[in-house]
């Protein structure tokens, strides 16, 4: 039996969905599933955030989902946190296709969900991106500069795609442009605070615009007309 969470699904033909899954040492994996009858209908698990366990079957890109369970009870999110849980899935769905292993994802996802619906800190948000990036292969390192040098907390870096974090000089009007070591060395050690937030942000955005390309993210325009609301 495989373990996972359904992303995303949608109505495919003759009562069936197609789920677009994350599972636990595998990675994104899309598949059909039948629904069944009105008395023992699964619809009501294939739903985000519900972790579930199933078997699949099929030799070829889009598998069969069978026997289909809960494994729990869903992941209780609302608010906020339900927004950026699917901010979190939509991610995933635009970034990973079925053909990139990315077995270390599920763990992180998992952890990301429980505890944004303990207490949810933007800083969540910002950890889970760092993880994908990573996967991806595309996350600068946050450690050593381009030359080899530590990151320190105490430099400005300028961020060159390619090449990673290039130190920089910086005076007090043009600090804007570049981005803090302090800020880098919290985010590589899971420590980011609240002053961090808006940089770190700022730098997954631009990290993550060559991965997502220029479709934007319905997502967050979801939270958009929220916070407007």
């Amino acid at each position: 039996m495989e373990r996972g969470y359904v992303l995303h699904s949608r109505h495919f033909r003759d009562s069936s969905v197609i789920v677009n899954l994350l599972v636990d040492g595998v990675g994104r994996v899309d598949a059909v599933a039948r629904l069944g009858s009105a008395k023992n209908s699964i619809r009501s698990i294939l739903q985000p955030f519900q972790p579930l366990i199933f078997q699949l079957h099929g030799k070829t890109d889009l598998k069969n989902l069978k026997q289909v369970e809960a494994a729990s009870p869903a992941v209780p999110l609302c608010g906020d946190c339900l927004y950026s849980g699917l901010y979190l899935n939509e991610l995933l769905i635009r970034s990973l296709t079925v053909q990139h292993s990315a077995e270390s994802l599920f763990y992180e996802y998992h952890r990301t969900l429980i505890a944004m619906a303990t207490e949810f800190e933007q800083s969540q948000l910002r950890y889970f991106e760092h993880a994908l990036l990573k996967e991806l292969g595309t996350m600068p390192s946050l450690d050593f500069d381009p030359s080899d040098a530590p990151i320190t907390p105490s430099g400005f870096y300028r961020l060159d795609q390619d090449h990673g974090f290039t130190p920089v000089i910086t005076t007090e009007f043009n600090r804007h442009k570049f981005f803090t070591g302090e800020m880098l060395v919290a985010l590589n050690q899971r420590a980011l605070s609240v002053e961090h937030f808006h940089e770190a942000k700022k730098l997954m955005r631009l990290l993550l615009a060559p991965v997502l390309g220029d479709k934007p993210l319905h997502s967050r325009s979801l939270f958009v007309k929220r916070t407007k609301g």
